[in-house]
């Protein structure tokens, strides 16, 4: 079952955590004038999703899906999702909306938006700013920024593996990097690196990691750390699985 806590000023995190996961899965409702999904979740946990979002408002007032990058866990469910909210724009990245999302013959059609760095989606209460950070992980990955909260929402960077509570106070930072080397997502730091930079020039008061907890401020600055101190990048393994250093093409 998908649980669902409100973080600060009408930001919800929506949670859930599969048997045998390392990580759950997460995805954020902003209530608001023009309502918000950040993240579907994967097809099989539509139901369970649209549950939670229904104990603080409609599903089909949503007015924006958004995608932080192309993967089943962020957008498996995008399309039932549209086809509830008949009004909603489905939104991500410039790069995603031309090769991905305007690929596909499906409900989504005509109702999706890509957008640059510095792009602003007005919701009202919230405005939300897009941070345009290729290769961290998907090369048409992007980052939201939420003025008014002080809030960062940063799609797979700032992990923290295992069922994790709605806020972590902890210092989770080496259990992140493990994670990372161990699943293979990054294929290299300096871009990371260089995000990491950027977002901590804003001093973010929440950072609503998609897997895992939000993380406070006074907490964030250890992750930052690690991430420019450990070693985290793709070394020789995908999903745990070590590949041939070399390999024969017959």
């Amino acid at each position: 079952m998908a649980r669902i806590d409100e973080i600060v000023g009408g930001i919800y995190r929506i949670s859930t955590m599969p048997k045998d996961s390392p990580v759950g899965f997460n995805q954020f409702l902003i209530d608001d004038e023009h309502a918000a999904l950040i993240h579907t979740g994967m097809a099989p946990m539509y139901e369970d999703i649209c549950n939670a979002i229904r104990q603080v408002l409609d599903p089909a007032r949503l007015a924006y899906i958004i995608l932080l990058h192309f993967e089943g866990d962020e957008c498996g469910g995008m399309e039932r999702f549209m086809a509830q909210a008949r009004d909603a724009q489905l939104v991500g990245c410039e790069l995603s909306a031309a090769l991905n999302l305007n690929s596909f013959d499906f409900a989504c059609q005509g109702r999706v938006i890509g957008k640059r760095d510095g792009a602003v989606i007005d919701l009202g209460r919230h405005k939300l700013s897009i941070l345009e950070t290729p290769h961290v992980h998907h090369w048409d990955s992007m980052m939201l920024w939420e003025e008014t909260t002080r809030s960062l929402f940063p799609a797979d960077l700032f992990i923290q593996p295992g069922d994790q509570p709605p806020v972590i106070r902890e210092n989770l930072s080496s259990a992140m990097c493990e994670l990372y080397r161990h699943v293979g997502i990054f294929a290299h730091e300096d871009p990371v690196r260089r995000v990491v930079d950027r977002v901590e020039r804003m001093q973010p008061e929440w950072v609503h990691a998609m897997h895992g907890g939000t993380l406070t401020g006074q907490v964030f600055p250890r992750f930052a750390s690690a991430l420019r101190e450990q070693p985290f990048a793709f070394n020789g393994k995908l999903l745990g699985r070590a590949l041939a250093s070399k390999q024969v093409v017959a």
